[in-house]
């Protein structure tokens, strides 16, 4: 009894507390009653990596997964972005986007709702899946995209990005970060008219959005990844039934290819970012995941560079 009560005076109202709120955000910026904020922290730097003084190959924002909640890395502790930047130290790399808060607001830090977060952590990654779900309603998208995609921009310009140069901007997105990346696409062209390239790691996303301002997409896959299959059967927009969709149109064109990264799950001591789990060559996960962006990466800005990185691919659905 103790905690059904629990769940019908707490929790209940809590969830519904959420699901208003991913709405607010949205709505509030589409009203111009807030702006998305741009001030980051202390001790937050707006890129790491290459120097602004030369020009880097390309600027790399990390859209993270569901467990994001502050400017900081969350997810993995920033393994995966240590990983790029020692990889490819000619890279500018931005993670404090907040793709899961069109106010560019950390959820964390947010007072009123601390406590029982800090009780129910659930709450936290509800929160994040309602706005995964805003964003792909089609009453919301348009917003959200611009939302975003303006945080993006933003973020990118107080990181040295100057519009019309030519450097390659790469949305490196984990999980439900694909729907945020994709939404971006047309505004980041918009403000910035930089070559997109878009990278997907386990994505989740409903594929409507118009990737035709996007130079190619890469899709990040596995077939031990349950998450990421729901999220071709559940949207409509990824049935191959459904050939005007955004995505499939971009699948015929050639903008898709698919890299497998087996046996990777999307979470767990398996996942794509895994540091223990090895492979037979005897990398890790997030090894062979970092030494695949990188290489996929680089085939945009090398001149004479293939794009056959350190995995296979098939086509696309």
């Amino acid at each position: 009894m103790s905690g059904f009560l629990l769940w019908a005076f707490a929790i209940g109202p809590a969830l519904l507390a959420e699901a208003l709120l991913a709405r607010y955000e949205v709505l509030a910026y589409g009203a111009g009653w807030r702006a998305p904020a741009s001030v980051l922290p202390k001790g937050v730097p707006y890129a790491r990596g290459a120097e602004p003084g030369a020009p880097p190959g390309a600027y790399l924002v990390y859209l993270d997964g569901i467990g994001k909640r502050r400017v900081r890395d969350s997810r993995d502790g920033g393994q995966l972005v240590k990983a790029l930047l020692a990889g490819a130290p000619e890279l500018r790399v931005l993670s404090q986007v907040l793709p899961y808060s069109p106010l560019a607001d950390p959820l964390a830090d947010r007072p009123v709702w601390a406590w029982l977060r800090r009780r129910v952590g659930l709450l936290l990654f509800l929160h994040n899946v309602m706005q995964i779900f805003v964003a792909a309603d089609r009453r919301y998208r348009p917003l959200y995209n611009r939302a975003v995609g303006s945080q993006i921009a933003t973020q990118l310009r107080l990181a040295g990005y100057r519009p019309d140069s030519g450097i390659p901007v790469v949305l490196l997105s984990y999980s439900g970060g694909a729907q945020v990346a994709g939404g971006a696409v047309d505004e980041l062209h918009a403000q910035l008219r930089s070559p997109l390239v878009l990278i997907t790691l386990g994505g989740f996303h409903n594929g409507a959005n118009d990737l035709s301002r996007a130079e190619h997409l890469h899709r990040l896959t596995s077939g031990s990844d349950r998450i990421e299959r729901i999220g071709t059967w559940i949207f409509p927009q990824r049935w191959p039934l459904l050939r005007a969709s955004a995505w499939n149109r971009a699948r015929r064109s050639g903008k898709i290819t698919v890299h497998r990264l087996d046996p990777a799950t999307h979470v767990g001591p398996l996942s794509y970012i895994s540091p223990a789990a090895r492979l037979p060559d005897g990398r890790s996960h997030l090894a062979r995941t970092a030494d695949t962006v990188i290489t996929l990466v680089r085939a945009h800005y090398r001149p004479g560079a293939g794009t056959d990185g350190p995995s296979c691919t098939r086509p696309s659905r």
